[in-house]
């Protein structure tokens, strides 16, 4: 038999655990952590302080007025003036001491403040006339796994020189209105547009963090159910039985040995690719294509045509180490059994990794410790409990069914990382149909295994379904199969439909066929659109036949032009949840008329890698880079503007690129999805009544 040996460290795939993968909803409410009230001090005739008093939630930081470049910090504290009448600044604003260490959330040394933090602005009273100022603060709070942006408008009024009166009238949390020159001194760039954010929710570290521990859990399990560690369960556990007293000792110490293992190997990716390579490794096409055919050759291997494994030299030398027993010998033992086990082991191993290096930098190690708590629990139970040996299944032909079924996973999913790259870079291989046919037929193919119609290497013969969880698997399989089939035609699938290619890359949706001859998506639903939308001709789409713009500034002009507010869809080819939520949300016939009727839409896709804005469009952004890509420049408006990097997040603007109501992220209750719609709406009807 052949065998490709592969280093361990190379095992970064992400496999079956993705049929367990569940949406991370982000909050729905509105968040503040932080709260402004504003005092004077008059510090003698001429000479008086303003005082920016930002009373913050336990738990919550506040962040100074230090800016760092997009991506790599948090969203500096920043007071613009826009008013100043009577008076002149003194100085910059003075912030307090606060604290400074290294934050895990953005990976640097970060100053923040908790409970209470002072800012004071020293001015120059020039005039015997009462003095004025007013402005805006910009600021972002976090804790440990969520981030939240806003603004608090803010005006004093002061007495002229020669008075010892102080009053301020205090703002704590008002909605603002910010010009376009507040935005071109927030933004630092070209871009004239603007939102006001307040309490920006996002997705929540720690609600992922534990889900993916468990979902690592589980892969633990399972990997225990291969035919590389289920016939090790009896062999390690005779050995401490050997032992005597010390026996369960050493069991105990096996079982740690082995959390301790695949911990530090989770520790290593960590430090190895961090945080940062997040975007990287989720939308370019190198890693994608990577961990595509690699998601191949594990198939392929677990269908049992060759073997991967360690290389030899290195699991001698673990066997060799166990000679030295004790403590140290029971490591070794755990050692070999990690290396020894990695055949069956890798892919999963592998699964976890690649999922946990496009997040935070704890996960590698979070997932690791899931994996082998998991993996280390029935050698140290049994060791523990012999006599449970009795009642243990024993080994056969089920431990390379369990090996197949994953291939045929692995399989699958290894097209949703083709699909990335395909999406990102307009490729066109796997349009929707396509990527469903593979489905189909990989489904199709493992109901018929499971039925004993096709053998791979190293299966037995299997004439009858013997066993009841063989034959609900087989149902399972060929109902999946059944589920697949109209989505040739244009069924949504809503329930996987984050997994697949945008509806737009289908030839044939009935669906589609049916609303043009209807009108819907014909001259009559033009409504939204004031002109042919730049970059109409190009691979970005909305989906259900909706009209819209894909660039910012174009749909600002169209809002003012058909007096409607604007619908702003931070999306990407890539992103799993956008494509839930258009297909789940989007679809629902009361959203699909809100959408349509009472929006100008604009879809700003964050991820493209092809797409360039013309060159008189070029600009320079605050680090000096030049960007040319449209998708660059949505990111950075995203970021910039509202304070987040996550996908989907929907915001609705009047014509001036001011926000109406509290932005809307993942969400899958639709009727939350329509009061968000609605609200937008009467906010800005209620504006036009007060202009």
């Amino acid at each position: 038999m052949k065998r490709i040996q592969l280093n361990a460290h190379k095992a970064l795939v992400l496999s079956f655990l993705l049929t367990f993968a569940v949406g991370f909803t982000a909050f729905s409410q509105l968040l503040e952590p932080a709260k402004w009230s504003f005092k004077t001090n008059r510090i003698n005739d001429t000479l008086a302080e303003l005082q920016f008093i930002a009373k913050i939630q336990p738990g919550w930081h506040l962040y100074s007025q230090q800016k760092y470049p997009v991506g790599e910090g948090p969203m500096a504290t920043e007071f613009i003036f826009e008013k100043i009448t009577g008076a002149k600044l003194s100085g910059k604003v003075i912030e307090p001491e606060g604290h400074k260490g290294y934050d895990e959330m953005f990976q640097a040394n970060i100053k923040s403040f908790d409970i209470e933090a002072i800012f004071i602005q020293k001015i120059k009273i020039i005039s015997n006339k009462p003095v004025k100022l007013s402005g805006i603060i910009y600021f972002q709070t976090c804790d440990d796994g969520s981030c939240t942006s806003g603004e608090s408008q803010f005006s004093f009024t002061l007495p002229g020189a020669k008075t010892i009166i102080a009053k301020a009238e205090i703002a704590d949390n008002v909605s603002v209105k910010v010009t376009d020159t507040l935005a071109a001194a927030k933004s630092g760039n070209h871009q004239k547009a603007v939102t006001d954010t307040k309490a920006i929710p996002t997705k929540s570290g720690k609600t992922s963090l534990w889900v993916f521990f468990w979902l690592a859990f589980v892969g633990g399990l399972i990997a225990i159910l291969t035919p590389c560690v289920f016939p090790m369960i009896p062999m390690t556990v005779s050995y401490f039985m050997k032992s005597g007293s010390k026996g369960k000792i050493q069991a105990s110490i096996y079982g740690l040995s082995i959390i301790l293992i695949y911990t530090l190997f989770g520790t290593l990716v960590a430090v190895i690719f961090g945080a940062e390579f997040s975007n990287w490794l989720s939308t370019h096409w190198i890693p994608n294509v990577l961990f595509f055919l690699i998601f191949v050759i594990f198939a392929a291997s677990f269908f049992g045509y060759f073997e991967i494994t360690i290389p030899n030299w290195l699991v001698n030398k673990s066997v060799s180490a166990e000679d030295k027993g004790g403590t140290l010998g029971t490591l070794f033992m755990a050692l070999t059994l990690v290396l020894v086990s990695f055949s069956c082991t890798g892919p999963i191993v592998g699964t976890i990794l690649v999922e946990s290096v496009g997040g935070q930098i704890v996960k590698p190690i979070i997932g690791m410790v899931g994996f082998s708590l998991a993996f280390a629990i029935p050698f140290t139970l049994f060791a523990l409990f012999p006599q449970w040996l009795n009642k243990m299944p024993k080994s056969g032909g089920w431990l390379n069914t369990v090996k197949v079924v994953l291939g045929f996973v692995e399989l699958a999913f290894a097209l949703k990382f083709l699909n990335v790259p395909d999406q990102t870079y307009h490729w066109g291989i796997l349009d929707r149909e396509i990527y469903l046919g593979f489905w189909i037929v990989i489904f199709t193919m493992m109901g018929f295994y499971l039925l004993g119609k096709i053998k791979f290497p190293h299966d037995s013969d299997y004439p009858v379904v013997k066993s009841f969880p063989r034959l609900l698997l087989i149902v399972a399989s060929f109902t999946f199969v059944i589920y697949l089939i109209p989505g040739l035609w244009g069924a949504p699938l809503k329930g996987i439909s984050g997994w697949l290619p945008p509806m737009e890359t289908q030839d044939f949706d009935i669906t589609n066929i049916v609303r043009e001859n209807a009108g819907v998506s014909g001259p009559e639903s033009k409504g939204n659109i004031a002109e042919t939308p730049n970059y109409s001709n190009t691979a970005l789409k909305f989906p259900h036949g909706l009209k819209g713009y894909f660039d910012y500034d174009e749909a600002l002009k169209a809002s003012k032009v058909l007096n409607k507010p604007v619908f702003v869809d931070f999306t990407g080819h890539g992103c799993t949840n956008c494509r839930e939520m258009e297909n789940r949300v989007w679809s629902d016939p009361e959203v699909l008329k809100r959408l349509r009727e009472n929006f100008v839409l604009v879809a700003l896709y964050v991820d493209d890698k092809v797409i360039e804005m013309p060159k008189t469009e070029w600009y320079t952004n605050k680090d000096g880079r030049e960007v040319k890509l449209l998708g660059k420049k949505n990111t950075e408006i995203q970021i910039e503007k509202f304070g987040t990097n996550a996908q989907p997040f929907y915001v609705i603007l009047d014509g001036n690129g001011n926000s109406l109501i509290q932005p809307h992220a993942y969400d899958l209750d639709i009727n939350s999805y329509i009061k968000f719609l609605d609200d937008g709406v009467a906010a800005y009807n209620s504006k036009k009544e007060i202009k």
